[in-house]
C-alpha cells in the first residue's frame, strides 16, 4: 500500500504542478481516473442517443423518408455497439474507480497507471469504430450482434477496423477488471471484511470476475471473424466445413454474461441508495451478496436462449428455457429486499430515489418480458420482433442508464463538495421517466402484433405507435441535456454539501449511520 502511496508522490513531483490536458494525460489518481471514464461515458451516450434519434426519425411514419436503408443498419449497428461498449460499461467502470478505493478503505486502486492505459485506449478504440462510418462502403450494418455471414462474407470493407476496434475495447474492460479485483481482494482496510463490504464494492467484484470471463470469448468470435474474411480459414462458412450457427453460440456465451455485467453494478447501486433515504439497513445484505453470485454463475449457462428460432434439439431448447427462468430467482430476490427495505422506512424522494425506485419497478416490467421471451414456444412468435427490442431496452434504459443517474446524483456532492440543484434533478428525473416509458412501451404492442426489428419501413397498422415512440424518444434524449447543465452547474459550484447533504432530509449522513457497519465508508468523508 505504501508503495502505491510512494508512486503518487513520485508521480506527482516529476510532472511538477502539471496543468489541463497533460494532468489527465498521465494522471495515476483513481478520482481523475473515474472523473474521465464518467465524461468519456456521456459523450458517447449522447453519440449513441443521437444515432437512435436518426432511427425514431425514420421510424416516425411509415415509408422510406430519412435515411437511406443501409445508413439506417449502419445506425442500428453503431447505436448498440456504442451504447453498451462506449456508454454503459466504461460509465461503471468510471463509478468503480472512484467509489471503491473510497468504499475499501485503500488509497487508490491496486495498480494505478495501468488504470491510466484501460482508460486512454478506449477514445482511440471508439474513433476507429465510429471513424468506419466515413470509410468506403460504409461502416458496420450488420446490427450489433453482427451475425456472420452478414459480417464476414457480406460486410464492408470497414468491418476490418471495426474487429479492431472491438479488440482495443476488451483489453481495456480486462485490465479494468484485474484493477478492481486486485484493489478488493487485497487493499481493504483493516476490519473491512468480504462480509462487510458496501453492495457496490460487491457487485463490482463479481462483475469483474465475468468480465475476465468472457472478454476473451469476445475477443475469439472476432479472430475467427477476421481469419474467415483475410486467411481463408471458414469457421462460419458452410462450404468449408464450418457453420454461421457456431458465430451464435460463441458471440451469445460472451453476450449473454454480457448483459448481466452491465446490470450487476447497477444493483449494487441501488442497494446503496435505497437504504439512505429508507433510513434503514438494506435488507437481506448476506442474500443480496448470494442473489448476486446466483446471477453470475447461472449467467452462463443461459446463452442459447437468444437461439430458440436457430433449430436446436428440443432438449437444448428445454435446458436454455429453464435455465433462464432460473435466473429469474436470485433477480426476484433482490427485487423482494429492496421493496423490504423500504416497507415501513422513513421515505424521501430525493432524485437519487426517485431513479432508484423507478429504476426497480421498470427494471421488473424488463424482467417480466424477459421471462415472457424465455418460454421457447413463445419466443418464435417474439423472436426478432420489436417485443425484444422494448425488452431489453427495459433492462437497459430504466434499468443500467437509470442507476447511472441516480448513482451521479448520490455522490456527486461527495465528488465535488457541492450540492447539486435538486428541484432541477427531479425535474430531469420526470422528464426521464415520462419519456422512456412513452418510447419504449409501445413497442411491446407493435411487437406483439409482429412488427420486426432493425427494418426502416414498416405496416401502416404499426404507425400510430410508432409516432408515439418517437416522441417519446426525443423527449427522452433532449431530456438529457437538462442533464448535462445539471452537472455542470454543480461542478462550478453552488451550496456546499454538509453532513445533510439532501434538501429536507436533517441529519442525513453521506451514507446510513451506524447500525449498519457495511454501508459506511471505511474512511470518513472530507468536503475539500
Amino acid at each position: 500500500m505504501s508503495a502505491v502511496i510512494d508512486s503518487h508522490h513520485h508521480d506527482d513531483h516529476h510532472h511538477g504542478p502539471a496543468k489541463g490536458f497533460t494532468r489527465w494525460l498521465y494522471t495515476t489518481n483513481h478520482k481523475d481516473i473515474g472523473s474521465m471514464y464518467l465524461w468519456f461515458s456521456f459523450t458517447m451516450f449522447l453519440l449513441g442517443g443521437c444515432m437512435a434519434l436518426v432511427i425514431r426519425a425514420e421510424l416516425f411514419e411509415p415509408g422510406l423518408q430519412i435515411v437511406a436503408p443501409n445508413f439506417f443498419n449502419q445506425m442500428t449497428t453503431m447505436h448498440g455497439l456504442i451504447m453498451v461498449f462506449g456508454a454503459v460499461m466504461p460509465a461503471f467502470v468510471g463509478l468503480a474507480n472512484w467509489l471503491i478505493p473510497m468504499m475499501v478503505g485503500a488509497p487508490d486502486m491496486a495498480l494505478p497507471r495501468m488504470n491510466n492505459w484501460s482508460f486512454w485506449i478506449l477514445p482511440f478504440a471508439f474513433s476507429l469504430m465510429v471513424s468506419t462510418l466515413f470509410m468506403e462502403g460504409g461502416g458496420p450494418n450488420f446490427g450489433w450482434t453482427f451475425y456472420a455471414p452478414l459480417s464476414t462474407t457480406y460486410a464492408p470493407p470497414s468491418v476490418t477496423f471495426f474487429i479492431f476496434a472491438v479488440h482495443m475495447m476488451g483489453i481495456s474492460s480486462i485490465m479494468g477488471a484485474i484493477n478492481v479485483i486486485a484493489t478488493i481482494l487485497n487493499m481493504r482496510a483493516p476490519g473491512m471484511t468480504m462480509m462487510k463490504m458496501p453492495m457496490f464494492v460487491w457487485s463490482w467484484l463479481i462483475t469483474a470476475f465475468l468480465l475476465i470471463a468472457v472478454m476473451p470469448v469476445l475477443a475469439g468470435v472476432v479472430t475467427m471473424m477476421l481469419t474467415d474474411i483475410h486467411f481463408g480459414t471458414s469457421f462460419f462458412k458452410p462450404e468449408g466445413g464450418g457453420d454461421p450457427v457456431l458465430f451464435q453460440h460463441v458471440f451469445w456465451f460472451f453476450g449473454h454474461p454480457e448483459v448481466y455485467i452491465m446490470i450487476l453494478p447497477a444493483f449494487g447501486i441501488v442497494s446503496q441508495i435505497i437504504p439512505t433515504f429508507s433510513r434503514k439497513p438494506l435488507f437481506g445484505y448476506a442474500s443480496m451478496v448470494y442473489a448476486t453470485a446466483s446471477i453470475a454463475v447461472l449467467s452462463f449457462l443461459v446463452w442459447a436462449h437468444h437461439m430458440f428460432t436457430v433449430g436446436m434439439p428440443l432438449a437444448g431448447e428445454l435446458f436454455f428455457m429453464y435455465a433462464t427462468m432460473l435466473i429469474a430467482v436470485p433477480t426476484g430476490v433482490k427485487v423482494f429486499n429492496w421493496v423490504s427495505t423500504m416497507f415501513k422506512g422513513s421515505l424521501t424522494f430525493e432524485t437519487p430515489m426517485l431513479f432508484s425506485v423507478a429504476f426497480v419497478i421498470l427494471f421488473t416490467i424488463g424482467g417480466f418480458s424477459g421471462l415472457m421471451l424465455a418460454m421457447a414456444p413463445a419466443d418464435f412468435q417474439y423472436h426478432d420482433t420489436y417485443f425484444v427490442v422494448a425488452h431489453f431496452h427495459y433492462v437497459l434504459v430504466p434499468g443500467a442508464i437509470f442507476s447511472i443517474f441516480a448513482a451521479a446524483y448520490y455522490w456527486l456532492p461527495k465528488w465535488t463538495g457541492y450540492m447539486y440543484d435538486e428541484t432541477l434533478g427531479k425535474l430531469h428525473f420526470w422528464l426521464s421517466f415520462i419519456g422512456v416509458n412513452l418510447t419504449f412501451f409501445p413497442m411491446h404492442f407493435v411487437g406483439l402484433a409482429g412488427m420486426p426489428r432493425r427494418i426502416p419501413d414498416y405496416a401502416l397498422q404499426f404507425a400510430d405507435f410508432n409516432m408515439v415512440a418517437s416522441i417519446g424518444a426525443f423527449l427522452f434524449g433532449t431530456t438529457q441535456l437538462l442533464f448535462l447543465f445539471i452537472v455542470l452547474k454543480c461542478v462550478k459550484g453552488g451550496k456546499r454539501a454538509t453532513a445533510s447533504v439532501w434538501e429536507g432530509a436533517e441529519g442525513l449522513e453521506w451514507t446510513i449511520p451506524s447500525p449498519a457497519p457495511y454501508h459506511t465508508f471505511a474512511t470518513p468523508p472530507k468536503v475539500n
